[in-house]
């Protein structure tokens, strides 16, 4: 054995053990094997092993480890560790760690993930969507709704009540439904289908709310006087957090309660004298009870020591003297009931708190973890059903409405649009479905929920976009027949709320995701904050060393995966999507390596590059979104018409993961390691493409056209055939034009000339005197234009019909002159 091929040897051995993670003292005996064989060869000789043994035994013996090295590394730690605050803590202690902690750690258990159980509807929410969904949105006019009333009806608010919509979250023991998390999802998606306001008022009680804390939190005389009063409708509950002054950053509001001695019913008693200003609280104009989080301070010291006691949730009901609420904001043209509340040195008892006096600085933690549930389910579901309605009525409008003699649908430019749009369908579908499944199985997915709650609002965004560009005229004319408009116009609001989307991308994501999901960045913030020196030392050896072996092994895999393209690396199926579970252990890899060199040579700093954090976490968030789409298709069965919206959903997350990459390489702020980082991550350049022209033609195909795929897309949406229901007309519509065309084409080839395709009912009196069809085909032909006109067709109004202010307009009819 040559030296030459001694370092081979003994480099590939080092790499194949960091690639599978082997133990350090696996490291350490095949390395010393290796130098046995080495010595008896004489290729090395007795300084090669002092060097082995100077690193190894330290190395392995504990003692000595954690005397030499893990000590003097523990006390540099702790001086350059971030400071963090205690809503930051609070934050990243709430929730729980599931399918992202794989995708974070650089090696994907794909059978693990296939192995979560798919989301079941029980009998009882299947019947609750069949029947009080399908009745509540036959009841809802929504150009009613947003337009004429601003509102919704009084007896669509109560049949809300009597049916429990607001009580989904609420146990059957008060009262509520019970839903599982994904019944909610689907419930949600359906009345978006239809309806923004109403899937608005319906999701926020079922989210972050009164009720979601008391049931958590709640002392029992709370819980069994308000939840079955929220399940029956008596109480319609409001949660103000967000205020002029803090809004994304809700762990600064101003308000403040003061603990102090005050009369109540006649008593002195201790309680509390708030003062608060809040805006954006959706159902503070209607609300009953509302639930109000402030900073608890106790500046006589009435309760302790403690003078600072933090924020703080009380329920108050709105009839409390000093409560001031009732008037409304306008979000955007979508008039969900949305408003301010304000009160001034407002004294309630300290039992108004949410859980009792024990409870009193524990708000923010009750919040954060509440919202790592709800954040998951509405929004997300929200925009899901959204870009679903979407996807079926623009791919409907496509194949209806020609132009230059064709359905605008066969025009490549539209096919691109189309293509995004049905891609973004059914990866909503699967992503948020995959998330909402993790809560119904004991998850509290705070990363997860950040992920949906920003990528399904986005996606929803551009989705609505794409729609409007198709649509033209049809969808920038308001009317009752405009089933674009409200979407579009309140596309901002869910972008807005539960976190605005800028924070959520650059600080939420990846700032709770790297340490949360990290296998050893929490265990290294914890260990170094233990009080007792000795458990501090091994609790920080063992986290650290398996930290440095997470890194090298990271490092090698990177490198290797890089070098093959991902060619050799494991995947689940041996099918069309095997690369994709390839590319996916790929970047995989690279985020786990590139976040230990961002956390490496940038420590706390890391915290304010907000755009490196973002990138971090576009990458994290796309391998999750892609893991969902590969669990749907699996969890479906693997159907082969599904596959184009399968490729075409991997393909762009992929992609958009590797641009992410690619721009945090090229801004890393050490010019020099991200230069050798993008040799080690890309040595062949940039190998992934966005989905194909051939790719964007077949899914807009599937949305033209019935099919089965088709009809997965519209799962969970209201397609009832009814006047005021726009999907249920245009799919009719569509079904009509396709059974009219062979019989349009029958009556052109008779006629023996080219005819447009309009006026299909005097393109059937044609037929009828050529004696080309029948009196039952010409009917398909007048149905067919009556359907192609109500699809194109605007809303046109009488000009007093739109004016707010209707006694600007002289509407008396005036005197005729002497002369007239």
């Amino acid at each position: 054995m040559d030296v030459l091929f001694f370092w081979i040897a003994l480099l590939s051995t080092v790499a194949v053990l960091a690639y599978h993670r082997a133990s350090l003292t696996m490291f350490s005996a095949l390395i010393a094997a290796l130098l046995a064989v080495a010595t008896f060869t004489d290729t090395v000789g007795v300084v090669s092993w002092v060097l082995f043994l100077a690193v190894a035994l330290p190395l392995n013996i504990a003692s000595i480890r954690q005397q030499y090295l893990t000590k003097p590394l523990l006390k540099l730690y702790r001086k350059i560790m971030p400071e963090m605050s205690t809503t930051e803590k609070e934050a990243i202690d709430a929730g729980t760690t599931w399918w992202e902690g794989d995708l974070f750690r650089g090696t994907p258990d794909w059978h693990k993930l296939h192995n979560y159980p798919k989301p079941r509807l029980s009998a009882e929410e299947q019947a609750f969507l069949d029947g009080p969904c399908e009745e509540l949105l036959a009841m809802v006019d929504d150009w009613h709704t947003t337009h004429e009333r601003a509102d919704l009806s009084p007896e669509v608010y109560q049949y809300l009540k009597d049916k429990g919509f607001f009580a989904m979250i609420i146990k059957k023991q008060y009262g509520g439904l019970e839903f599982s998390a994904y019944a909610q999802s689907c419930v949600l998606q359906k009345l978006t289908s239809k309806s923004m306001v109403l899937s608005s008022v319906v999701g926020v009680p079922n989210s972050l709310g009164p009720g979601e804390l008391l049931q958590h939190y709640g002392t029992k005389e709370q819980q069994d006087y308000y939840l079955p009063r929220l399940a029956k409708g008596l109480e319609i509950p409001c949660f103000a957090l967000t205020s002029p002054e803090a809004g994304s950053d809700a762990g600064a509001i101003p308000d403040t309660g003061i603990v102090c001695k005050g009369e109540w019913e006649g008593k002195e008693i201790i309680g509390m004298r708030l003062t608060w200003n809040k805006r954006y609280i959706t159902l503070a104009p209607i609300a009953t009870v509302l639930g109000l989080a402030f900073k608890m301070q106790d500046p006589d010291g009435l309760l302790g020591d403690k003078k600072e006691l933090g924020i703080t949730c009380a329920l108050i009901p709105v009839t409390t003297p000093g409560v001031k609420i009732g008037r409304r904001h306008f979000p955007l043209n979508v008039p969900f009931q949305n408003g301010p509340t304000q009160g001034q040195d407002v004294f309630v008892p300290l039992d108004y708190i949410i859980g009792g006096p024990k409870m009193a600085g524990q708000g923010w933690r009750m919040l954060v973890e509440c919202l790592s549930v709800g954040r998951a389910i509405t929004l997300p579901s929200n925009s899901t059903g959204g870009i679903k309605a979407a996807a079926l009525l623009t791919g409907a409008y496509a194949r209806i409405r020609r132009q230059f003699k064709l359905p605008i649908g066969k025009m490549e430019g539209i096919e691109e649009a189309l293509a995004r749009i049905g891609g973004y369908a059914y990866m909503a579908e699967a992503s948020t479905t995959m998330s909402v499944g993790s809560i119904d199985l004991g998850e509290k997915p705070s990363v997860i929920s950040a992920i949906t709650k920003f990528h399904m609002t986005e996606r929803m965004r551009q989705a609505i976009i794409d729609a409007m560009d198709i649509h033209g005229g049809k969808g920038i004319c308001m009317g009752p027949n405009n089933y674009l408009a409200r979407g579009y116009q309140g596309a901002p609001v869910a972008i807005t709320v539960e976190g605005a989307n800028i924070l959520t991308r650059n600080m939420i994501i990846y700032g709770q995701g790297a340490i949360r999901c990290h296998p050893f960045v929490l265990a290294e913030l914890q260990a170094a904050g233990l009080e007792d020196e000795r458990a501090a030392v091994t609790a920080f050896d063992r986290a650290l060393f398996g930290h440095i072996g997470f890194s090298i092994s990271n490092f090698f895999r990177a490198l290797w995966l890089g070098l093959s393209n991902s060619a050799f690396s494991a995947s689940p199926y041996a099918d069309a999507t095997a690369k994709y579970y390839k590319q996916m252990n790929r970047y995989s890899a690279a985020l786990a390596l590139m976040s230990d060199v961002a956390m490496g040579t940038m420590g706390g700093d890391l915290k304010r590059r907000e755009r490196i954090s973002a990138r971090l976490g576009d990458m994290l968030s796309m391998l999750y979104l892609t893991s969902a789409v590969l669990k749907r298709f699996n969890d479906d069965g693997r159907p082969a018409q599904d596959l184009p919206l399968v490729q075409w959903a991997c393909e762009d997350n992929l992609h958009k993961a590797q641009v992410a990459l690619d721009e945090m390489l090229d801004n890393f702020p050490n010019r020099i390691v991200g230069a050798v980082l993008g040799k080690l991550l890309f040595p062949w350049g940039r190998t992934l493409r966005k989905p194909s022209d051939q790719l964007d033609h077949q899914v807009s195909r599937i949305m033209q056209t019935p099919c089965e795929a088709r009809s997965r897309l519209a799962t969970n949406l209201y397609m009832t055939l009814e006047p005021n229901n726009q999907i249920g007309l245009v799919e009719k519509a569509l079904t009509d034009i396709l059974a009219a065309e062979p019989i349009f084409d029958k009556v052109v080839h008779a006629a023996n000339k080219r005819l447009p395709f309009f006026r299909l009912h005097e393109v059937a009196a044609l037929g009828l005197e050529l004696g080309v069809i029948t009196e039952a085909e010409a009917e398909k032909l007048r149905v067919a234009e009556q359907g192609r006109l109500h699809t194109i067709n605007v809303d046109d109004f009488d000009p007093l019909d739109l004016a707010a202010d209707k006694s600007l307009f002289d509407t008396k009819p005036k005197a005729k002159s002497a002369a007239a």
